[in-house]
């Protein structure tokens, strides 16, 4: 093992280190691949708010040079990851690509195309449906939809309990779901429906197989990553370095528990991947 440089945080596992270490052996064969709400941006009680934390996009500016690439993997629409996170047009970031609805849409830099398949039928079904749905089960108080385009979410966090109101709602919107060929995806006071077939795991897979990456450094802080954590795992048991960092951990313990590294949310997150690029550009074009 090499040193570190001193302002990095130190991986607390083993494998998070050998990750680390491989990353800065060799930045030309990783991918930094990241979730947007949490892990750019801070959780706000408005989703339509959220904004990249201001030093993410000039960290990742700094960092995308450095790197074979770094891409967004979210479960919003990538055109709204995109428009939020302030990253179209940005030198450093000619080559991001955003991974949004899980994988299911694309948006490359490059192009400043979103690709995306046909809405899955069960979606507007459910769209036409969950208003009085909630209303009929007594759970509209406190409780809010948000539109995303390719899928719908249920907010508890405005709720009185927002905890109570998530359990309560968990097991019939996942009926809900069912019936229209959709599944629930839980996350932090929210339960997303959306179609099958993709999730973070399967997107991150899929992409670090076009890159043919060696090493992924892999950040996020809710339920829907851990399929991205899972994809990563995997990975390093096939002899592949990884690094999986949680941006903060009171909320999704889950998350913390399997993390290489935690960081206490999108501004130490945005400082530790600014480090990463001020490491990388010391070492020189080779990384080495």
């Amino acid at each position: 093992m090499g040193s570190h440089p001193h302002d990095l945080p130190m991986p607390v596992t083993t494998a998070g280190r050998e990750g680390l270490e491989a990353l800065l052996r060799a930045p030309r064969r990783c991918v930094v691949a990241l979730d947007f709400d949490g892990t750019l941006a801070d959780i706000v009680p408005d989703p339509d708010q959220a904004r990249a934390h201001p030093d993410a996009v000039p960290a990742l500016s700094a960092l995308a040079p450095e790197v074979d690439s770094v891409a967004v993997v979210t479960g919003r629409p990538a055109g709204v990851a995109v428009r939020y996170g302030g990253f179209a047009g940005i030198p450093g970031l000619e080559h991001l690509v955003v991974l949004g609805h899980y994988g299911a849409e694309r948006w490359d830099a490059v192009t400043g195309i979103v690709h995306a398949p046909a809405e899955h039928p069960g979606v507007a079904a459910v769209r036409a449906e969950l208003p009085g749905f909630l209303d009929s089960i007594g759970a509209w108080r406190g409780t809010w939809i948000e539109e995303k385009g390719r899928a719908l979410a249920v907010h508890t966090r405005r709720a009185e309990d927002p905890a109570a109101a998530f359990a309560a709602l968990r097991e019939p919107l996942t009926e809900l779901a069912a019936r229209h060929g959709l599944m629930v995806e839980p996350g932090r006071a929210v339960l997303e429906l959306r179609p099958p077939g993709m999730d973070k795991g399967v997107a991150l897979t899929e992409f670090l197989a076009e890159r043919d990456a060696e090493t992924v450094l892999y950040a996020g802080d809710d339920l829907g990553d851990l399929a991205a954590y899972s994809a990563v795992e995997k990975r390093r048991a096939d002899g592949l370095p990884g690094l999986l960092v949680c941006s903060g951990s009171a909320e999704v313990p889950e998350l913390a528990a399997r993390a290489d590294l935690v960081l206490p949310g999108p501004g130490a997150v945005a400082a530790f991947l600014a480090a990463l690029a001020d490491a990388l550009g010391k070492s020189g074009p080779s990384g080495v």
